[in-house]
């Protein structure tokens, strides 16, 4: 049986110690040696530095990139021109990328450092019949530990004895009020994490009361431990860009490869020189696989961190920026990231329906205020949450309550007690005459109440009043507030008995407040702008089921349709069953944070990319799981920040959709410079392999191809990168992961954009040869295929600016673009014309006429995707 549930006596035995006298420090010392300290620490073995970094190179695509690497240097060694540019810049991107992975996988082991430092440094224990003052971390299983107001708890303990204890416990169950914690409760093993009110746990704080609990659970396998263990278990998922470039990369590799030693068997088969075949194919193979593109997904993340910064929301793994643009599932927690984690007086009613008067809403919130254990630093409240909302709702609705204590001078009170539900004050007024006043919950209360505040007038109650305010206590309830009420009796004199016999009967029942954690004024707005962008927000809270609907519900979160679960339930159900029916809810309540990471992974399972808020210990795991965890930076622990991949440095839920709607246009800037790049490299191959196939030579050279792979494709991907989000950004649905980058018809664009740019080079080279060249060599028909494909790309780089028509937006408002077009212009110019270089590269130099023809083909590309787009529009 779980010690959690077990009769005390029982437990005594069970764990072989006195509550009245403790365990004996021998026995205390023996148990510390046989099951370690009392510390949140972890057996997973810590990969070394050295390790981490070889790890970053058994990508596919960074396999392919050191071996285009290799080659590149291999061509430049044979040529003997000694320019290792391409190869240096090649392992400088690797080693980049292989040296940010390190950095990045410290995420999981700053997580449970933070865990570690939650530990409540100092416990007073008994042992041996003495009350001793201990480090926390050598509580042991059986030591009886004494409980006081404000202290923070070392171990999951057992309470065996309590006076009007309560406990914080918002960061592990997410639930805004202290819990009022029994000894005497009993539970069973359905009961969940946050209804255990005969239990106290590792990492919470006690906000009053007093008691004893006995340890049951220490270290790891307190429930703060075992979330450790969920963080640390849990390895990373690859990002959605991640998985697509593995799988692009592997495509690639392995195209560039075959293609390769296609054209080579082709050119020794039509009896070209075999070692220009090998030099042109080994090129070529350096020359299709766009080997800048690590570097331009680096550099465009990196610009979309700083701009996410910008607006809040600050990026702590780089690849978690794309990310975003791709979730489909936003899980939120409710307490703290939904809501304001501030209880607040949001209703109140009297006996027959909702005060609109001030002066009577005033009046119970007097009661209220002066029924009350809250104490003031200057003008600000401190106390326990319920009795905060209470008086903070008083001085809202204009109550001069600081100085109430002279009117109303307190002279007696009953405290609350779980068992009653009641709290008793007693006042002397100014003028000789006492007061006791009474709130409570709503069913208890009433039924002490002979009498009932009629307007002005006290009158006797009836049966009829008596089911009318049930029913608006229900109403309030069902909206998610807890409902508490008020009452008051006069005496002419002092009462004699400051007891619950004397002052808790013939009360005059005066009203009602409903208490709410109220949803953050912005949240609306945030949940409308998911929906219409096609994102599914789902809350996932620790609280009451009643509560968490009826908050769902007033966001948009929940709606007609859509199902509840609670945790119960979900230990009931198998992660199949959860997985073939999560689309259905929206809301999940009651939940422990293995509950959060079962729904996360379900959700994942679906092939969601899933998205978790959250700011408590209890969400750190499941922040840790989804393909990005969200943290709070005002709010959030040290937990949760170190498990998340964004953390929401104004605690805004709103600044999430900023930081959707930035992920989105990076992603589709990555994708435009994909798009771009590898519709040129295919535009190289075709160059080749058409020419080969027809008999003719290759109308590149090598040293031409690395020319057009170093400079021209790289500064427009780049630019690409830094392109505005479009318009329509947020009204389209999420991209679906199914690991494909060409999916959705973007392979066939690539693979027909890069024919069309081959077939202009070939075009160029055909041109050249037959009216320059006059037939006889192939200088001017090589000159002028180098150039169409450079500047051909150059132009194309513009279509990919706007799935509309490019004229339809700012041509100019790229500026990089328009820089590296002019740029690269100047460079291929000055290549060709500039008689130095021109040996090097060993082309003509053009003039007027025969630059009017590169320039004519050079800008087809931009006329006919033009014409594409019309088309498709029209369709």
């Amino acid at each position: 049986m779980d010690k959690r549930d077990m009769d005390i006596k029982i437990l005594e035995r069970e764990l072989q110690t006195d509550f009245k006298r403790g365990l004996s420090q021998k026995e205390a010392k023996k148990r510390l040696s046989e099951n370690g300290k009392n510390i949140i620490s972890s057996d997973k073995k810590k990969k070394s530095l050295f390790v981490k970094f070889l790890m970053q190179f058994s990508d596919f695509m960074v396999i392919t990139l050191i071996i285009a690497g290799v080659i590149s240097f291999v061509v430049s060694k044979i040529q003997g021109e000694g320019d290792f540019i391409d190869s240096l810049i090649i392992i400088a991107i690797v080693v980049f990328n292989a040296i940010l992975g390190v950095f990045q996988e410290n995420k999981a082991e700053k997580s449970i450092e933070a865990l570690k430092k939650l530990s409540s440094p100092h416990t007073k224990v008994i042992r041996d019949g003495e009350i001793l003052d201990i480090p926390s971390d050598e509580v042991v299983i059986g030591d009886v530990f004494i409980i006081e107001n404000g202290d923070f708890i070392s171990a999951d303990g057992r309470l065996i004895e309590s006076i009007e204890l309560k406990a914080e416990e918002s960061s592990l169950t997410g639930e805004s009020l202290a819990v009022s914690k029994d000894f005497n409760f009993s539970t069973n093993s359905n009961t969940a994490l946050g209804d255990r009110k005969n239990m106290v746990f590792a990492s919470t704080y006690i906000t009053g009361g007093k008691g004893k609990a006995v340890a049951i659970s220490t270290g790891l396998d307190t429930e703060v431990g075992r979330i450790a263990k969920l963080m640390t278990n849990e390895e990373d998922d690859e990002t959605p860009m991640q998985k697509r470039l593995a799988k692009t990369g592997q495509i690639l590799g392995t195209s560039a490869v075959l293609i390769c030693l296609l054209i080579f068997l082709i050119g020794i088969l039509k009896q070209f020189d075999w070692f220009d075949m090998f030099m042109t194919s080994i090129s070529l193979a350096v020359a299709a696989i766009p080997e800048g593109l690590p570097a331009i997904v680096t550099i465009v993340l990196a610009i979309g961190m700083q701009n996410m910064a910008r607006k809040n929301a600050i990026i702590r793994r780089l690849p978690a920026v794309e990310t975003l643009g791709s979730a489909s599932v936003i899980c939120s927690d409710k307490t703290g990231t939904l809501t304001q984690n501030k209880m607040r007086v949001t209703s109140i009613s009297d006996s027959k329906d909702k005060v609109k008067d001030i002066s009577k809403k005033r009046f119970i919130l007097k009661l209220f205020s002066l029924c009350n254990n809250c104490v003031f630093d200057g003008r600000n409240v401190k106390g326990e949450g319920t009795e905060k909302a209470l008086m903070e709702g008083a001085i809202e609705s204009g109550l001069d309550i600081f100085d109430s204590e002279k009117e109303y001078q307190r002279v007696g009170e009953i405290p609350f007690s779980s068992d009653r539900k009641l709290m008793t004050t007693v006042h002397r007024l100014k003028n000789g005459k006492y007061v006791s006043i009474t709130k409570g919950a709503t069913d208890v209360l009433i039924n002490i109440c002979t009498r009932v505040l009629d307007g002005d007038r006290e009158r006797a109650i009836t049966s009829y009043d008596r089911g009318r305010i049930k029913n608006i206590n229900e109403s309030m309830a069902e909206s998610g507030l807890r409902v508490i009420a008020v009452g008051y009796c006069e005496y002419d004199q002092k009462p004699m008995f400051i007891k619950k016999e004397y002052l808790e009967k013939n009360i005059v029942f005066v009203g009602m407040a409903g208490i709410t954690d109220p949803p953050r004024p912005e949240v609306f707005e945030a949940v409308r702008l998911c929906k219409k962008a096609g994102i599914k927000p789902v809350m996932i809270t620790g609280d009451h089921i009643v509560t968490a609907k009826a908050i769902a519900k007033s966001i948009g979160i929940f709606k007609d349709g859509d199902k509840t679960m609670e945790g119960s339930k979900l230990n009931d159900i198998s992660d199949e069953y959860l997985s073939d029916n999560i689309e259905d809810y929206s809301v999940f309540a009651r939940v422990s944070p293995e509950h959060k990471v079962r729904i996360v992974k379900a959700f994942k399972k679906k092939g969601y990319i899933t998205a978790m808020t959250g700011d408590g210990v209890n969400d750190a795991p499941a922040l840790k799981t989804a393909d990005i965890g969200c943290a709070m930076g005002i709010n959030g622990t040290d937990v949760a920040k170190g498990a998340s991949d964004m953390i929401l440095a104004d605690d805004n839920f709103a600044t999430i959709i900023e930081a959707v709607k930035e992920g989105r246009r990076i992603y589709d800037n990555i994708i435009k410079s994909i798009h771009f790049l590898i519709s040129s490299n295919i535009g190289e191959i075709i160059t080749i392999f058409v020419a080969m196939c027809f008999g003719l030579p290759s109308p590149l050279l090598p040293i031409q191809l690395l020319w057009v792979n170093l400079v021209t494709d790289s500064l427009p991907a780049v630019a690409l990168g830094m392109d505005k989000a479009e318009k329509d950004i947020m009204d389209r649905p999420p991209i679906y992961d199914n690991g494909n980058i060409f999916s959705g018809g973007l392979g066939v664009s690539i693979a027909l954009e890069g024919c069309m740019i081959g077939l202009l080079s070939l075009i160029a080279f055909s041109i050249g040869h037959i009216y320059f060249d006059k037939g006889s060599g192939y200088s001017y028909g090589r000159t002028m295929a180098f150039a169409v494909l450079s500047i051909s790309q150059l132009v194309h780089a513009f279509n990919m600016r706007s799935k509309g028509s490019i004229f339809k937006i700012n041509i100019l408002s790229n500026r990089m673009l328009v820089f590296s077009f002019v740029a690269g212009i100047i460079l291929q110019v000055s290549v060709i014309n500039v008689e130095k270089f021109a040996n090097i590269f060993r082309v003509m130099p053009l003039d007027f006429d025969k630059w009017l023809i590169v320039a004519i083909l050079s800008f087809v590309p931009l006329v006919v995707v033009e014409l594409e787009k019309f088309v498709c529009k029209k369709r």
